[in-house]
Formats: C-alpha cells, structure tokens, sequence
C-alpha cells in the first residue's frame, strides 16, 4: 500500500503519456475519486491515507483505459451537462457546452407560450430535452430516438433528474407523425464523413457513428428533418437546431426552400454559428 498523495502522481505520469497530457493531474484525481466515491474537497484532506492494494490495481485499469483515448465521461459513467447530472455510456454522444446556447434559445422561445409543446429530435442521452423540463416546466416535452439503448439511458436520466418527458422510438418526427409542436429542437448528426480522420481518438473510436456523421457533406439529417419539422410546426412556431462549423450558408437555403422565415444564427464562445432559430410562419 502506498499514500493516496502518490496514486495521484503516478497517475499523473501515467497519462502524461496518452492524449491529452494537459490534463493529466486532473484526470488522475478524477479517475481515483470515482474509484473511492469521494470528492475534490475530501482528497484534499486525505492525501496521506494509504490506498488499498485492490483499489490501486482498480486505478491501474482506469488509467490505461484514459491512456488509450476513452473518453474520461464514458470511464466513469455520467458527465454534467447545465448542471444537471448524467450517465453516458458509448451508446450516447457526451453533451457538450456547446449544446448550453441551444438550450438557451430555447428557453427564450419558450416564453412566448404558456404551455409549449416540445419535441426533442434525436434526443441521445436526454440532455436537452431533460433540461428543458426542469427550465421550463409548464412544458409538454416528448423526445425521439432511432436508437432504443439511447432512449433506455435517456429513461434513466429523466428518472434520474425528476424529468417528466415522453420518449418514442424511431427516425426523425416518424413516432409524433400527425402531432403539431410549438417548438422543435435538435442537435443531429452533422459532421461530414469525410471529416472522420481529422476527428480526435475520444470522438472518432468510441462516441456513436449515428450520432456524428451525417452524409458527404453533413447535411444529410438536415435534409429530411427541415421540410418534415415545417409540417410539424404550428404556425408561428420554431425550429431550433445545432450546426457544424460552417455550415451556416447550406442551413440556411435548406430553411428558406421549406418555407421558414426570420433565419437567425446564434455564434458560440468560438464566434462560430452555431445554433439556428427559424420560424414557420
């Protein structure tokens, strides 16, 4: 046995070899507190406390598993996405802060209705659509998925997070056919297959394929979702959706051949558009 202190720093040197090396110290803790069900501030005080055999052959595994390019979200299970918390597992795309501005657009559209109706496309492990009930809730939410293991974690996490929200299973709006909604969110897929090769190891060998890539140039999803989310719209009701880097010009003529209106692109911390708002009119 050897002090928890030191677990850290040969952890620390362990992944300074693996691919993200800036963030080697704080991995290291997080893997090791994971494995010991504490927190930052407890492994503050504790530090000299020895770690038993088994839970440093345990911390061994994690470490070459984070050394390999597992991603640190699916190693420990959960990730928090606007402050709520989540287990993902690699059936699921890990939220990501970017995904936090298309939450917030809607919520700002959301205030136009005193009961809107939501549907969630493509809703993964549930981020958005669960943080949308919690924001906003005198909303009825229903959210789709193609994948059934997708929607049996987003299941957990809504139970997890007190989530009262409707999932069906199929592609795009198939399961709400016939159904009008105020407001329609999506983050798709929406990185070109060509894009794969450039994609880090975390994203490219272990996040889901159906979730990522969408076609030659990324706009497959698009494509199909756009005109269908235009009948589903009431009149005077949204679309809202994540876009990939420049891929703003090709939205936006895809938007306006459906017959949306009032195109507005929102940028990220980046400067990047990165979430579209359009209106059916």
């Amino acid at each position: 046995m050897a002090p928890i202190g030191s677990f850290v720093l040969q952890g620390t040197a362990h992944l300074n070899s693996g691919p993200h090396p800036e963030r080697a110290r704080a991995d290291a803790e997080v893997l090791l507190l994971h494995l010991l069900a504490k927190d930052k501030a407890w492994l503050m005080t504790h530090l000299d406390e020895e770690l038993a055999e088994e839970m440093a052959a345990n911390y061994l595994e994690l470490l070459e598993c984070r050394c390999k390019g597992e991603p640190i979200q699916y190693i420990i299970g959960e990730t928090e996405f606007y402050g709520l918390p989540f287990r993902v597992t690699r059936e699921v795309l890990i939220p990501r802060h970017e995904t936090e501005h298309l939450i917030e657009k809607v919520i700002a559209m959301g205030a136009r209705f005193s009961a809107p109706r939501i549907v969630d496309v493509g809703t993964g492990s549930g981020c958005i659509a669960i943080s949308l009930a919690h924001l906003l809730p005198q909303a009825q939410i229903s959210a789709t998925d193609l994948s059934a293991a997708a929607l049996a974690i987003a299941g957990e996490n809504a139970k997890r997070n007190g989530a009262d929200i409707r999932f069906l299973a199929g592609d795009l709006l198939a399961p709400v056919a016939g159904e009008q909604f105020d407001l329609i969110v999506s983050n798709p897929p929406y990185v070109p297959c060509a894009d794969r090769a450039t994609l880090s190891v975390e994203v490219r060998d272990y996040e889901p394929t159906i979730a990522l890539f969408a076609g030659d140039d990324g706009l497959e999803v698009y494509r199909r979702l756009i005109p269908s989310a235009f009948e589903a719209l009431v009149p005077g009701g949204s679309l809202l959706l994540e876009i990939g880097f420049g891929q703003s010009p090709a939205v936006t003529e895809l938007l306006a051949r459906a017959g949306f209106e009032q195109i507005v692109f929102s940028s990220d911390l980046q400067g990047i558009p990165r979430v579209v708002c359009a209106r059916r009119p």
